[in-house]
């Protein structure tokens, strides 16, 4: 089978065209700049230049795919024009789905996030709780917008919406992720100070898998959420450290003094253009500290949680050999 897959340079994409490249599917990506990308994905993927911003990019990438994995987008939660968000994350998958249906694809998998649904701080979700109110961060508005426009546009071809939560895993990639932002600073012991609070997190070879099974039994219009569990970010350095032998925890920031630090960061790094070692968004995030619950993934799908402990050995091995 002919499938693309659009964000490949990413933790989500770069282990979903993996997973269909072990599978024995001829897999294509679509990618900015496709020198810079060799190094980031294996031999055997077509890569080809485009843009989801650029809908006549997209007419090449998706000729003859049954089947496309939408996993493009901005993770950050800070650029220095918000308005950026909605133009990649919402209008960019606008215009995947709309080019996969104009090529006749059958079905496109759409990587969205646990950010868009609701739950009290420190609260349960599923997929019942999608939110019905515009989200506190720019970030999490694009990301609610998308799935609009993904449902919105599909018109005669199947739309399946996988909810990760936040991942990590060895998979190379161009976008940040915990294991560059918190493994190899905790190992390295160059941490000073753990953020409050929590979340779901995902091993990314577990999303590929899921991804995969959602393309195959999701049902169209549905959203999954694939979260192996819910750790606390003290727990999450934890094993980090107890996984590679070395390192150390470092105290935890309360809330309010994490909150000034936050928001003088963004100050900053909008002169220096730079991006804050803490955006607020993802401040916001972890005070969330919200346990998203993927029973549906698992009844539905047949999707298998990955251990935290097997995972994040997993990860820390990969930090080890680059």
């Amino acid at each position: 089978m002919r499938v693309l897959v659009t964000g490949a340079t990413g933790k989500v994409g770069g282990a979903t065209a993996r997973a269909l490249l072990e599978r024995g599917d001829e897999v294509r990506a679509l990618v900015r700049n496709p020198e810079r990308s060799q190094a980031l994905l294996p031999t055997g993927i077509e890569l080809v230049r485009g843009d989801a911003t650029d809908p006549e990019s997209l007419v090449k990438a998706v000729e003859g795919c049954e089947l496309v994995f939408n996993a493009m987008g901005l993770p950050e939660q800070w650029v220095p024009d918000e308005s950026v968000f909605d133009q990649v994350n919402a209008r960019g998958t606008e215009n995947v789905i709309s080019a996969a249906r104009g090529a006749g694809a059958r079905r496109v998998v759409h990587t969205s996030t646990i950010d868009v649904f609701h739950a009290e701080r420190g609260g349960r979700f599923d997929e019942t709780s999608l939110a019905d109110y515009p989200k506190g961060t720019a970030y999490e508005r694009s990301k609610q917008r998308a799935e609009e426009l993904a449902l919105a546009a599909r018109d005669g071809i199947d739309v399946v919406i996988v909810n990760p939560a936040g991942v990590y895993g060895p998979t190379p990639a161009s976008s940040i992720s915990f294991d560059e932002q918190l493994f190899e600073p905790l190992i390295r012991r160059r941490l000073p100070a753990l953020p409050p609070g929590g979340c779901g997190v995902t091993f990314d070879a577990a999303v590929a898998r899921g991804q995969l099974l959602a393309a195959e039994r999701g049902r169209d219009g549905e959203r999954y959420i694939l979260c192996d569990r819910h750790v606390s970010l003290r727990e999450l350095a934890e094993t980090v450290v107890d996984a590679a032998g070395r390192g150390w925890v470092p105290p935890s920031l309360p809330p309010r003094l994490a909150r000034v630090l936050a928001s003088a960061g963004e100050l900053v790094s909008r002169i220096i253009r730079r991006p804050p070692l803490l955006p607020r968004g993802q401040l916001h995030f972890f005070l969330w500290d919200a346990h998203p619950d993927s029973t549906k993934a698992q009844d539905e799908l047949g999707w298998d949680p990955t251990p935290l402990e097997d995972g994040v050995r997993a990860a820390v091995d990969a930090l080890r050999a680059g």
